[in-house]
Order: C-alpha cells, then sequence, then structure tokens
C-alpha cells in the first residue's frame, strides 16, 4: 500500500534526525546534510562514520533515524524487522588498492584475489599474479591482506566479487558485512575506509579493498589501484563510464524493494564492483513529524542530491530516473 504523499519541504518546527552507518557514504550524506541544514535552519542532522553493519542495527533498533548501508538487507535482518527498508540513494564502486614500490597498476580476477586472502598466494610474483600480468616486473614481496575489522558494507561487495567470480574459492557462506576470514600469515585488520587507506599506505606488500569516494586518498597516498576481470571476462578500471554502463545493465533488473546485486554484471564495458548505496530505514517512526523530516530529506538525497555537483567529489554516479521513483515509491511508506 502507498504510503504518505512525498513533502517538497521538513515539517516547520525544529526537528533533528540522526544518521551512521557506511564509511563510503559518510563523506556524501554529511554534505547533503550540512547543505540541508542551510536551505531548512529549523533542521538538524547528525551523522556518523560506523560502517554499514552498525548503521543496518542502530536503524532496525531505533537508535538512529537513518542507517547508511552499502549491502542491501539480507533476508535474516527482512525477516527479524519486517518493517525495515533499504531505499537507494546513489551508485558507488569499490577499488582494489596495493602497495607496491613502482607498480601501479595491476590486472587481478576474483580467483587471485581469492587465492590472496585464503593465503594460497603469498608473494606478489606468484605465477597467478605474474601471468595476468605480462611484462610487469613484481618483486618477491609477501602480500599483507588487509581487511575490515568493523561490520562493513565494503566487505560484503569485495566478498560478493570473489565468490561471483571463483566461487570454487570463495563460499557464498563466506559474503557478508562481516566474514570468518581465513587464517593468513601477516593479514591486518583496520575500521573504515580511512583505516584501510592509512593501513596499506604504511605497509608495503598491502593490498586491500577501499570505497570509491576515497581515491583522492589512495591516490595522494601513492597506493596502485587494479584493473579487473568484469563478469563478461574484460579487464575494466573505475571510471565515471564503466561504472554507469555496470549500472545500466541492472536498472531494469532492479525490483520494487531495490534488494540487488550489482556484482559482476553483464555490461562488456562494465566495472564489476558496483553497488546501490542505501539509506536502512524504518517505516514505523515514533512519530508523525519524525517520519515526515525522513521523507523530505531522502527525497532531497534522491533528486537535488543526484546532481554532479555533490556526486563528483565523491566519484558517485547518479540513480538513474526509474530507480529513482523506486526509491520514491520506498520513501513513500515511512509513517508513524
Amino acid at each position: 500500500m502507498q504510503g504518505p504523499a512525498l513533502p517538497t519541504a521538513p515539517p516547520s518546527a525544529s526537528t533533528s534526525l540522526t544518521e551512521t552507518g557506511s564509511t563510503l557514504l559518510f563523506p556524501l550524506i554529511s554534505t547533503w546534510a550540512t547543505d540541508y541544514q542551510k536551505l531548512y535552519t529549523n533542521m538538524t542532522i547528525t551523522t556518523g562514520g560506523t560502517g554499514s553493519g552498525t548503521g543496518i542495527a542502530d536503524a532496525s533498533t531505533g537508535t538512529v533515524d537513518i542507517g547508511a548501508s552499502d549491502a542491501y538487507l539480507s533476508s535474516a535482518d527482512k525477516s527479524q524487522y519486517p518493517t525495515l527498508e533499504n531505499i537507494a540513494l546513489a551508485i558507488s564502486a569499490q577499488q582494489i588498492n596495493f602497495n607496491v614500490p613502482g607498480v601501479k597498476s595491476l590486472k587481478l580476477d576474483g580467483t587471485v584475489l581469492a587465492g590472496i586472502y585464503n593465503g594460497k598466494i603469498t608473494k606478489w610474483n606468484d605465477p597467478a599474479i605474474t601471468s595476468l600480468n605480462p611484462g610487469v616486473s613484481l618483486p618477491s614481496l609477501k602480500i599483507v591482506p588487509l581487511r575490515r575489522l568493523d561490520s562493513s558494507g565494503d566487505t560484503f561487495l569485495f566478498t560478493s566479487y570473489l565468490n561471483d567470480q571463483d566461487p570454487s574459492q570463495w563460499s557464498a557462506s563466506n559474503v557478508g558485512t562481516t566474514v570468518s576470514w581465513p587464517a593468513v600469515p601477516g593479514e591486518t585488520s583496520e575500521t573504515g575506509n580511512g583505516g584501510m587507506v592509512s593501513g596499506c599506505s604504511a605497509i608495503k606488500g598491502c593490498i586491500a579493498y577501499i570505497g570509491i569516494s576515497f581515491l583522492k586518498q589512495t591516490q595522494a597516498a601513492g597506493l596502485g589501484q587494479a584493473v579487473l576481470k568484469n563478469g563478461s571476462g574484460n579487464w575494466v578500471s573505475p571510471s565515471p563510464k564503466t561504472i554507469a554502463a555496470e549500472a545500466s545493465s541492472f536498472t531494469s533488473k532492479t525490483p520494487a524493494d531495490e534488494t540487488i546485486s550489482l556484482i559482476n554484471g553483464p555490461a562488456p564495458d562494465g566495472y564489476p564492483i558496483i553497488n546501490y548505496e542505501y539509506a536502512i530505514v524504518n517505516t514505523k517512526q515514533s512519530s508523525a513529524t519524525t517520519a515526515e523530516a525522513i521523507r523530505a530529506f531522502l527525497h532531497w538525497a534522491v533528486h537535488s542530491g543526484n546532481v554532479p555537483s555533490y556526486l563528483t567529489t565523491v566519484n558517485f554516479q547518479p540513480l538513474p530516473a526509474s530507480v529513482q521513483t523506486l526509491s520514491d515509491n520506498q520513501i513513500a511508506k515511512i509513517g508513524s
């Protein structure tokens, strides 16, 4: 059943909203919140980058009004919290970065990455890597896999790619915001995308998965970036064009509840690790005022916030018009 009509402005009364979750989405949603409060001075929006798992958990318990997640709600989440929904806000992507002196670009696929993260591939000059990169001089340097310590949508995206590319090397049972990482000598854990950048930059031989909104930081740290094998078997780097190409192959497949994996799709020129960035919201809010404020802010984000002046700074892509409509329909369900 369709919920209340979408407001074009927040309630006139002074209203506060809280948000926490994805560190990948955090730079964008913080900018949205800052500018929205300038437009509507009666609004206060507090944001936090705590990891997607925390965003989902805090939204489900009512600790915050809006959770932010790179991962859609699991079937277990939906079963336990039937009034929770995920609302697509923008399109993002994930880089694979590394710290190998003198090397700025390498071809890597899901099989090799799974081998690194399960401990079967331990040196940068392993034949599995050199065979993908003829002519590249790779050192006999120990690979240090870096992974997220916090419950992370980036972990969900990365492990989804590993499993989709080579399920024999990475099981579907080990895909999630929190996973049971195989024990690998020298492995290191960090919190948040910022921690992944600083951690990898400090460790020669490191490899890490880092959200595209931290592209400038990875470049400033001098980290290399992988060219990944996509679902069509082509080698692709993340760019506005390749992220948009991948997204377009999923637009018509996006269901009404917007729960869909955009990993390893069929686009020949598409980058294989992309996702919808989600707002996780309970459709049953504590008050009509809070519900109206959430509807107004998210509707603004999906439309006024989905423009280059916001998205380019974090290397995101806008939602296609049909997906914006799906998001509006989801937002309209939020009530009290």
